[in-house]
C-alpha cells in the first residue's frame, strides 16, 4: 500500500504530464549570414532535456515565427548560438500550477522543438516575455505570432504612439502587405485616416485595396514612386510607417507635410545586401518640414503588452480587422520559410507549422 507522501508524489507526476526525458531539436547558427540565409549557415542539433524542476514547464512547439528582424539581429550574436525567434507551444508537462498541461504559451524560445522554462524567471535576451495564451477562439493559436502577438503590437503601438495620426490625415506604409504593414493600414482606417500602401506585386496591391480597405496601393516594382505619391496622396503625407528603408523611404519623406511624423520600424530592403545602398538624402526634408523621425522596438511597451493584444482581439471580433497567414510546413523547412519571407512571398504573417 502507498503511504500518503508516495501517493501524492505519483499523482502529481501523472497530472503534470510527466513522460521522462525528452529529445529536442534546435537550429544552431554556425556562420553569420552573407546575402540570403542558407541551410549551410545552420546545424540542426539534438539535445536531451533534463527532468523538470519545481516551477518549470515543458513545451512542444506547434508554430514558429519567421520575421524580418531575424536577418538583421543575428550579426550581433556570438556564434554558435540557437537561432532566435518566437513560437506558440503547447504545455506537455508542468510543475507549475499556473501553467497547466494542455495550455498554450507564446514564448521567445528560438528555433527549437521542445523547451523547458520557468515562467517565473524572465528569459535572458528575450525580446518579449513568455505568457499563457488567453482564449482567442474561434481563431487559431498561430495568431499569437501575428495580429495577436509581436507584429500586431508593433503596428498598434508604433502607429499610435509615434505617428499619432489624426482623423483625416494621410498615412503611407511601405511593406504594406506584410504582417505589420497590413495591420498598420487597417488601424489607420479604423482611426479615420486616408491610407496608401506600397507592396511588391499587383496581387498584393489588389488585396490591400479590395480586402483591407486601403485607399490606394501601388506596386513599387513597376510604378514611378513620385507619380504614385501624387496620385495616391494629393494632400501629401502626414504619417509614414517605414518598414523597408531605401530610396522609396527618401521619396516619401520628401513628399511629407510640415510637422509630419515617421515611425521607423525596419529596413528590410537592405537586410540581404552585402553593401549599404546609396539613397537620396532626407536631412533637408527633416529640417525644413520639421519632421519627427523616430525608430522603435516594440518591447518599449512591455508594460502595456496585453493592452495591444486585447485591443486587436476586440477589433478582430468586431470585424474591423482582417488577417492573412502564409503557412510553411515542417521544422526542417525553417530556412526556406525565412528566405521566402525576406523575398516577400508572404501575404500577412509568415509562420511555420512544425508538424
Amino acid at each position: 500500500m502507498y503511504n500518503n507522501v508516495n501517493f501524492l508524489s505519483i499523482a502529481r507526476r501523472f497530472y503534470s504530464g510527466h513522460v521522462g526525458k525528452t529529445e529536442a531539436r534546435k537550429y544552431v547558427l554556425t556562420k553569420h549570414f552573407q546575402g540570403e540565409p542558407k541551410k549551410s549557415d545552420f546545424e540542426i542539433v539534438q539535445e536531451e532535456l533534463p527532468e523538470l524542476k519545481d516551477g518549470e514547464i515543458l513545451t512542444e512547439a506547434e508554430y514558429l515565427s519567421v520575421d524580418p528582424y531575424m536577418r538583421a539581429y543575428m550579426i550581433g550574436y556570438k556564434l554558435p548560438t540557437v537561432m532566435i525567434g518566437g513560437q506558440v507551444a503547447k504545455i506537455t508537462a508542468s510543475r507549475n500550477d499556473k501553467y497547466p498541461v494542455g495550455g498554450y504559451v507564446a514564448g521567445y524560445f528560438g528555433w527549437r522543438t521542445h523547451t523547458i522554462c520557468n515562467p517565473n524567471i524572465p528569459a535572458k535576451g528575450a525580446l518579449v516575455p513568455m505568457y499563457l495564451l488567453p482564449d482567442i477562439s474561434p481563431y487559431p493559436v498561430s495568431l499569437a505570432l501575428g495580429v495577436l502577438g509581436m507584429p500586431g503590437n508593433t503596428a498598434y503601438f508604433g502607429l499610435q504612439e509615434i505617428c499619432k495620426p489624426k482623423a483625416g490625415e494621410t498615412i503611407a506604409i511601405t511593406g504594406a502587405a506584410g504582417a505589420v504593414g497590413s495591420h498598420v493600414g487597417q488601424i489607420g482606417k479604423i482611426l479615420g485616416c486616408r491610407v496608401i500602401g506600397f507592396a511588391g506585386s499587383d496581387a498584393k496591391c489588389e488585396y490591400l485595396e479590395k480586402e483591407l480597405g486601403f485607399d490606394r496601393a501601388f506596386n513599387y516594382k513597376t510604378v514611378n514612386i513620385q507619380k504614385a505619391l501624387r496620385e495616391g496622396a494629393p494632400d501629401r503625407i502626414d504619417c509614414y510607417f517605414d518598414n523597408v528603408g531605401g530610396e522609396i523611404s527618401s521619396a516619401i519623406m520628401n513628399y511629407m507635410n510640415k510637422n509630419g511624423r515617421v515611425a521607423v520600424c525596419g529596413s528590410v530592403s537592405s537586410y540581404n545586401d552585402s553593401a549599404l545602398p546609396k539613397v537620396t538624402i532626407v536631412q533637408p526634408s527633416i529640417v525644413f518640414k520639421e519632421l519627427k523621425v523616430e525608430g522603435f522596438l516594440v518591447n518599449r511597451w512591455i508594460d502595456r503588452w496585453n493592452d495591444g493584444i486585447n485591443a486587436n482581439l476586440a477589433w478582430l471580433r468586431e470585424g474591423k480587422l482582417k488577417y492573412e497567414e502564409k503557412v510553411y510546413h515542417g521544422f526542417d523547412n525553417m530556412v526556406e520559410a525565412l528566405v521566402g519571407m525576406l523575398r516577400g512571398e508572404n501575404l500577412g504573417k509568415a509562420v511555420v507549422k512544425v508538424k
